[in-house]
């Protein structure tokens, strides 16, 4: 098949844009009447899953409601994009984070000086690896980290409160990690 011919049948799968389900970014309960899907898996769910995946520049694969072993690559390349575990599952809350393009907040924490952990950890992870923080990923917040928070958010045009809320997280999900 030649790319033209494949590029006009992979468009005729791609997802309407516009008739995606919307989330506002402090909304926490909302639940997605979506199947829990894996590798194995088939169906219209999975290449909804795929047109998603390829929306978010993920998925370059056909759209055939298979889950393979692609797909599962491809999900957990998502996952980790969005802060989420990396168990190659499409559960809640990762459709959540499908049709928002974001991290869930929560279960992400909103942290600020004194948080401690992991999730501090990847902060200061993906700062460090984009110039804004130079010193241990030791997962203590602290002045320093607060100070590199504060300067991404000046960059990204965000509230410069050094707090890592959903905007920030969100900011933060769309560098590389």
């Amino acid at each position: 098949m030649q790319l033209q011919d494949r590029n006009e049948l992979e468009n005729n799968h791609l997802i309407d844009v516009n008739n995606l389900p919307t989330f506002s970014m402090s909304e926490t309960t909302t639940k997605l009447n979506k199947p829990i899907l894996k590798k194995g898996d088939t169906g219209e769910a999975v290449e909804e899953l795929q047109k998603l995946l390829r929306y978010w520049d993920i998925y370059y694969d056909v759209i055939d409601g298979i889950f393979s072993e692609y797909v599962e690559w491809s999900v957990k390349a998502y996952q980790h994009r969005v802060f989420l575990e990396e168990d190659g599952i499409v559960g809640s809350l990762t459709w959540k984070a499908l049709y928002s393009g974001a991290p869930p907040v929560p279960p992400i924490p909103v942290l600020s000086r004194g948080s401690t952990g992991k999730y501090v950890r990847m902060v200061q992870k993906t700062l460090s690896l984009h110039g804004y923080y130079s010193f241990d990923i030791d997962g203590d917040f602290g002045a320093i980290t607060e100070v590199a928070v504060r300067k991404f958010q000046l960059d990204m045009a965000l509230t410069q409160d050094g707090v890592v809320g959903p905007r920030t997280w969100h900011a933060l999900s769309k560098l590389y990690h």
